[in-house]
């Protein structure tokens, strides 16, 4: 639930924001070189990068971006100037992760609250308040622990899953022709076709690996195998078949466009889904305020950070953290990016970017890792 629920909830929102602002030409063409890119970058990102190679990285079992940046400076200790470049881009990195915890919160659960719009509009009035009184909720529980909370968010997210992947075969039933997006080369067509484009959209396309680094974050919570089994077996497929249900959907209504995932739903479905989408993203949410609580601490030993009150809330794993001043700090962030922003399309852009370079900083450190600390060839 705690891992998971960040990369499961961006279903809600990264199909719509490509064919969103115009940017994309609405045609079939077009569809499935979409869903093939998305495909792909779930299969090449998150189940060979993060899965199988950069959780083979852990500092004593903790993982996130400084426990890489720990690693790699450890491994280029003989070049000093080399070492204090890979310190800079680490710190630069962490301070995104920081980002990304107070963008995930605000785009995820607002777009969940979105989906009323899709029962009424006369609903769009209440989308923000309805969304800061959740968040207010989910921060005010985090002095329980992760454990605590976890219990209560495993079931919540699987069934989310089931739900997701049960929407999506319901479509792609419909036209099952859309299969054919599992092959590359829609992707590579759509890319050599409309290069320009492309380069535009990425930001939009990366969103469906929103999670990824929070993933890696939360290893030291509950350690690889577990992480890496319910990625294979329960988040990959029913995240391939929602993308590919509602691209089964754009083919038999290009309308839906305004939003492919609830439309999917059938009328007396959308409610349910809006809650259960709700309780999705607070768990989403989750994933970062603990990979922020595991992030601050490690910054806190290697002193880039004064002490800070730490409180223990679990008697058996060390992981399990709560860091009052951090929680109150980002749920402050993200009232203000939810307030200043107002709708999940427009933190869509933001997001792109903290996700895209908060990526290509873990590829930068794991190369040096791979390099100097495993001592692999080139």
């Amino acid at each position: 639930g705690v891992v998971y629920g960040d990369i499961g909830t961006s279903v809600l929102y990264a199909m719509k924001e490509v064919f969103s602002h115009d940017r994309v030409q609405f045609n079939f063409e077009n569809v499935f070189g979409i869903l093939s890119m998305f495909f792909w970058t779930l299969t090449i990102i998150v189940s060979l990068k993060y899965v199988v190679l950069v959780l083979r990285a852990d500092n004593k079992g903790e993982g996130g971006l400084i426990a890489m940046l720990t690693l790699a400076s450890q491994a280029v200790v003989d070049r000093p100037r080399l070492r204090s470049v890979l310190l800079v881009v680490g710190i630069f990195g962490t301070s995104l992760f920081y980002g990304d915890g107070v963008i995930t919160p605000a785009i995820s659960v607002l777009s969940a609250v979105e989906g009323l719009e899709v029962v009424s509009p006369h609903f769009k009035e209440y989308v923000i308040p309805i969304t800061l009184v959740v968040l207010f909720g989910l921060f005010a529980l985090q002095k329980h622990g992760t454990a605590g909370i976890g219990k209560f968010f495993g079931p919540i997210t699987l069934t989310w899953f089931i739900a997701i992947a049960v929407l999506g075969v319901s479509q792609i039933v419909t036209h099952p022709e859309i299969l054919w997006a599992l092959s590359p080369h829609y992707a590579l067509g759509f890319i050599w076709n409309n290069p320009g484009t492309s380069f535009l959209i990425l930001g939009a396309t990366v969103l469906c690996v929103t999670g990824a680094e929070a993933l890696y974050a939360d290893l030291g919570h509950f350690g690889k195998r577990p992480i890496r089994i319910a990625w294979f077996s329960v988040v990959m497929p029913a995240l391939t078949l929602n993308y590919f249900g509602q691209g089964a959907l754009l083919l038999r209504d290009p309308e839906a466009v305004k939003n492919p995932f609830f439309m999917m739903a059938p009328d007396w479905a959308v409610i349910p889904m809006v809650v259960m989408a709700t309780l999705a993203t607070v768990i989403a949410s989750q994933a970062l305020i603990t990979g922020a609580f595991s992030v601050t601490r490690q910054v806190i030993q290697l002193g880039y950070l004064p002490r800070l009150n730490i409180e223990h809330t679990s008697v058996r794993t060390a992981g399990q953290i709560y860091i009052p001043f951090v929680n109150w700090g980002l749920f402050v962030a993200i009232v203000l990016a939810v307030v200043m922003f107002r709708s999940s399309s427009n933190l869509a852009a933001a997001y792109g970017i903290a996700v895209t370079t908060d990526m290509l900083i873990t590829t930068v450190l794991t190369f040096f890792v791979i390099r100097f600390a495993w001592k692999l060839p080139l």
